[in-house]
């Protein structure tokens, strides 16, 4: 690996740091699911595989944001065992919140860099590209169960 990529790395690492505690009393794992429950994904299970982390680990989560009332559980019509996570109206304020918190800081952190729109447009690019990968795992891991 070349040291451009190492010292990318690093500042990539600061910047989730640095937009993590922007977020005051958010983990970004926090911040993640409740934007993931916020865009649509409504079970758990999807929410696992979309993060490709366990099911447990995302239900600790979401058992967090519920007892903080940014989240709540609903049942799932026709399904006994089944349930969907729904963001409440103080789930949607913390996430803009945090959202204007971390844009905020990422404002500040954008000062240092010369070509503001060349390196934003990287951004998205690297968002789309992990999307489409994320994408390429959850269909690979739904096509295995079939």
């Amino acid at each position: 690996m070349s040291e451009d990529l190492r010292e990318a790395s690093r500042a990539v690492a600061l910047v989730g740091r640095a937009l993590e505690r922007a977020c005051a009393d958010l983990t970004l794992a926090q911040y993640r699911v409740l934007a993931m429950v916020s865009s649509g994904d409504a079970r758990a299970s999807k929410i696992a595989e979309r993060l490709a982390v366990a099911k447990p680990t995302v239900t600790a989560v979401v058992d967090g944001l519920v007892d903080r009332g940014y989240l709540r559980r609903e049942a799932v019509p026709g399904d006994r065992r089944g349930q969907s996570i729904v963001v409440t109206d103080a789930g949607r304020a913390r996430l803009a919140g945090a959202e204007d918190a971390m844009s905020a800081r990422l404002e500040h952190l954008l000062e240092a860099v010369t070509d503001r729109r060349a390196f934003v447009r990287g951004l998205a690019e690297i968002e789309a590209s992990m999307r489409a990968e994320f994408q390429a795992k959850l269909d690979a891991a739904v096509a295995a169960r079939r």
